[in-house]
């Protein structure tokens, strides 16, 4: 399986997916014009992982998302409950979800989808050097 990388703009995050060390990671921004467009690459490469991962795997998945908007968040919830089912069905998976430590809008975001999972997931925060 190939590594899935795409880079990042103004309006999407940049996406390293890489099947070898079990690594994935969304940086930056997601609100592009068709949302479904930008994700549905990111779900079908997922769901190809998934099928495929061996049981000795750990997935690790590293998020820093400053702003998602509405249809994004419809995507990216797929993208979670996705992983989210195969956690359930046994497989090792947990989610780092990094956030700005000043802004609590994307804390209360990262919050919600946190909620509705199962699988371990660790809300880090940081500190805004920008």
């Amino acid at each position: 399986m190939d590594k899935l990388a795409i880079a990042g703009t103004k309006s999407t995050p940049e996406v390293l997916f890489d099947p070898v060390t079990g690594k994935l990671s969304l940086t930056g921004q997601s609100y592009p014009e068709n949302a479904f467009k930008f994700y549905e690459p990111l779900l079908h490469w997922l769901d190809e992982y998934l099928v495929d991962m061996q049981s000795d795997t750990v997935l690790s998945i590293m998020l820093h998302l400053p702003y998602i908007n509405t249809s994004s968040t419809k995507c990216f919830m797929m993208l979670l409950e996705k992983l989210d089912g195969a956690f359930l069905s046994g497989k090792n998976i947990s989610i780092e979800w990094h956030y700005n430590a000043d802004n609590e809008s994307e804390l209360e975001c990262a919050e919600e989808f946190q909620e509705d999972l199962s699988l371990p997931f660790q809300l880090i925060a940081k500190e805004d050097r920008e």
